[in-house]
């Protein structure tokens, strides 16, 4: 018994989540272009958040970009998400 309303319970947990309610919060993907190429690079070797600006983002975006830029890490996510000219993001579209 306590098996299947487990696996009730998963169902209609699973059954509830759908794509729609994430979709209005991740960032749109651009084209790659000569320009976008050369942002990434930017964003990558001197510093996160230039990028962005070459891009034309929001100065928010730009400014989250350039302040996470201390941790290293970061430092990738700029650079992909330069080069891929991404409108928007996951975090109140700033990131």
């Amino acid at each position: 018994m306590k098996k299947t309303l487990a696996i009730f319970a998963l169902l209609i947990a699973f059954s509830t989540f759908n794509a729609a309610n994430a979709a209005g919060t991740h960032g749109v993907d651009g084209q790659v272009s000569g320009r976008s190429v050369g942002a990434s690079i930017c964003s990558l070797l001197i510093w996160p958040g230039i990028g962005q600006a070459i891009n034309g983002q929001s100065a928010e975006k730009n400014i989250t970009h350039a302040v996470l830029g201390l941790t290293g890490v970061f430092r990738l996510w700029s650079f992909y998400d330069a080069i891929i000219d991404r409108q928007g993001g996951v975090w109140h579209n700033r990131i």
